[in-house]
């Protein structure tokens, strides 16, 4: 460290402790009295009149709440894990209140959509292989003959469409290229 820095650092620490120092001296400004005081008789009597006027609005707040609808209890809890179940009806009238069961639907065709075709070339002619996108982000790179999920196999690739065999129904669907 130079002298230079070393003067000006003890010069700094002097003005500063200067500066505390003034602080400590300077004279407060005088404070200023407190108001006179009420009356103890009006006080007590403003605690009075503001305890009646609590007492009354808690009054017609109790006389409001008599009068409202009670809420009814819920038909159902969507945090209970368990379903309530219906009264059964009484034994005769079971064969009459059956009635006859739909017959099951079709599963939802799913969602598929072909998103590209790669092709290999091979001495027997080119290999095609298609890459299919299902739900939930599921993709199948199938060949001729895979399975795409568990419903439909693969029967046919061609450059730009690929045919399906619903194993289900024994239809047929096609997917192409957008």
């Amino acid at each position: 460290m130079t002298n230079t820095r070393a003067a000006a650092w003890i010069g700094g620490g002097v003005l500063l402790v200067a500066w505390f120092a003034a602080a400590v001296g300077a004279p407060r400004p005088a404070t200023v009295p407190p108001r006179d005081p009420q009356p103890a008789s009006q006080a007590s009597d403003q605690l009075t009149a503001i305890a009646a006027d609590v007492h009354a609005q808690a009054e017609r707040l109790r006389e409001r709440l008599a009068r409202a609808p009670v809420p009814q209890t819920p038909l159902r809890n969507p945090f209970a894990f368990d379903v309530p179940r219906p009264e059964l009806p009484p034994p005769g009238m079971i064969a009459a209140a059956a009635a006859p069961e739909p017959a099951p639907s079709e599963p939802p065709v799913p969602m598929l959509s072909l998103i590209g075709v790669a092709e290999d070339a091979t001495p027997g002619g080119p290999r095609r292989t298609a890459i299919i996108a299902g739900e939930a982000d599921a993709l199948f790179i199938v060949g001729e003959g895979q399975a795409v999920g568990s419903r439909y196999r693969v029967t046919a690739i061609g450059a730009d469409a690929v045919e399906l065999e619903d194993r289900l129904t024994g239809g047929r669907r096609r997917l192409a290229l957008r």
